[in-house]
């Protein structure tokens, strides 16, 4: 049994009276997004949703069970193929509970998960096999994602079904982020291995965390058995979408991915929209959206619950971001909610190929260390630009409700205790030296921050055109700042912080709109 009915004479009808008016149905379609761009203060092209023929397939026709015992993986790809070369389709999953390994989305094909479908994913290793790929801005290795696509065209993932990742088999655990009962629970478990207040899945993701020396990227292997060795370390994406165009993400739930949530990666005209994501507050890297090097995205309506950051704007690290020189640009955010991570919105810190022309509106954050986080470091080139937020409300941010940090060290906020203002000298300015400027915030309310604003650009490219107006926050401290220029704050009201806005090394920093209030 399908879960949607598809009404033929409703749509003869329809696209009869298109036709008598003048118009056809791709305009349409284009047409309904519209809304979520008025007011984008830049020029954009509106997303367009992905067409697929009316074609549909259950993952039943192929063999597919639902029990949760049996192994639905060959059924599932075969489904997705078949539709794919037949010209398109939708592939459903109906209600039921559906045991898979990793599942290829192919060109043409929506995968719609109804209600009550429940699809999880296989927790053993090696049935993920080990590619090339980018994780964290760089060219690596990692374990095949769960679900991915590449160099696709008209995909989506749709339906109200949920997708559970079984991360918690992939994941290291630091023993400070969960309760004695859960810490116990995980040293229990079998083949587990403890290195002082880390836990691990196994000896081997322990052999692969200690060769990384860039995050979680490990460093000098030279052959594939050297990777097989470490193979319990290389946790993927849950969803990778690299170099795709027309990608749709709509009403599923996803939770407890291995690593990051939602990556697409080089895509263009991306919608992800009334999409929930859930990872635990404990989940190293538990990113909820990581979008990379994307042109043309909307991301609407959504509710993320994050171990890591939450909707995270990136365009690839150092020299591998620099050489694939693709920015990230051309994105709307709206309307959506972050509960938990270390940013609510974030850019960066891997921004090496630039960010441009993005704009986030109506928002709201509440008990992520950060509200907006802006990172990045020396060795990162790139060039973020043309950010324009407003309307961001936030509650209970244990750290800074506003930071621009360029001296990331790999850490949360609240790992890094934000690190007071320093003097260093400066260095001379190259490819690999960040640029964050024009970059537009107005109507944040904040109540109960640690802190309202850390700034800390560079000595030899300080923070540069950064204004800021309409801000109401409610915070211990108001806030640092250091090389920063050209900043402007106009009816910024601080309530109840200790202390004064203080400023190092900072050049034409307009104050006069800042009221202090207890």
């Amino acid at each position: 049994m399908y879960c949607y009915k598809f009404n033929l004479l409703s749509s003869i009808t329809l696209l009869l009276a298109c036709t008598l008016a003048g118009c056809n149905v791709q305009e349409e379609k284009s047409s309904e997004f519209e809304a979520y761009y008025k007011n984008v203060p830049f020029e954009t092209q509106p997303v367009e949703r992905p067409l697929f023929n009316n074609y549909t397939v259950s993952v039943t026709d192929f063999g597919a069970v639902g029990d949760g015992v049996a192994d639905e993986t060959q059924a599932i790809n075969n489904a997705i193929t078949a539709v794919s070369e037949k010209g398109g389709g939708r592939v459903v999953i109906p209600a039921g509970i559906w045991y898979t390994g990793p599942i290829e989305l192919k060109s043409g094909v929506d995968l719609h998960a109804c209600r009550n479908a429940l699809i999880i994913f296989n927790d053993d290793p090696n049935v993920y096999p080990i590619i090339e790929t980018s994780f964290e801005g760089l060219n690596t290795r990692r374990c095949t994602s769960p679900i991915w696509a590449r160099n696709a065209e008209n995909i989506a993932l749709t339906g109200e079904g949920v997708y559970d990742g079984a991360g918690d088999s992939w994941r290291f655990v630091r023993r400070e982020k969960v309760t004695e009962s859960q810490w116990n629970e995980l040293l229990s478990r079998p083949g587990c291995y403890v290195n002082g207040d880390l836990w691990y899945p196994s000896k081997e993701s322990y052999q692969g965390h200690i060769i990384c020396d860039a995050f979680n990227n490990p460093q000098g292997l030279e052959d594939d058995d050297e990777w097989e060795a470490i193979r319990h370390w290389l946790r993927p994406v849950m969803f990778s979408f690299i170099e795709c165009r027309n990608l749709l993400v709509e009403d599923v739930t996803l939770r407890n991915s291995p690593a990051w949530m939602l990556h697409p990666l080089m895509c263009e005209n991306v919608i992800i929209k009334n999409v929930k994501i859930f990872n635990p507050w404990y989940s190293q890297n538990g990113d909820a959206l990581d979008v990379e090097s994307c042109r043309r995205v909307l991301i609407a309506d959504c509710l993320f619950d994050a171990g890591d950051d939450g909707i995270c704007i990136k365009s690839g690290k150092d020299a591998d971001g620099r050489m694939r020189a693709m920015p990230c640009s051309h994105v709307v955010v709206r309307n959506s909610q972050v509960l938990h991570g270390h940013g609510g919105f974030v850019v960066g810190s891997e921004m090496s190929g630039g960010v441009n022309h993005i704009y986030v509106e109506n928002c709201t954050f509440t008990g992520t260390d950060v509200g907006l986080r802006f990172k990045s470091a020396r060795g990162r080139g790139g060039v973020v630009e043309d950010i324009y937020i407003e309307n961001i409300n936030m509650c209970d941010i244990p750290t800074d409700a506003l930071t621009f940090n360029l001296y990331y060290n790999g850490k949360s906020v609240s790992e890094d205790d934000g690190s007071g203002l320093k003097s260093i000298t400066a260095e001379p300015v190259t490819e690999e030296t960040p640029e964050f400027r024009n970059i537009y915030i107005k109507n944040i309310k904040c109540r109960n921050a640690n802190r309202a604003m850390y700034f800390h650009g560079l000595p030899e490219m300080p923070l540069k055109n950064i204004v800021i107006e309409d801000v109401d926050i409610t915070a211990n401290q108001s806030g640092q700042f250091a090389y920063s220029d050209s900043i402007t704050m106009r009816r910024v009201r601080i309530n109840k912080a200790a202390s004064t806005f203080a400023f190092n090394n900072c050049n034409m920093v307009d104050t006069t709109g800042i009221a202090y209030a207890q």
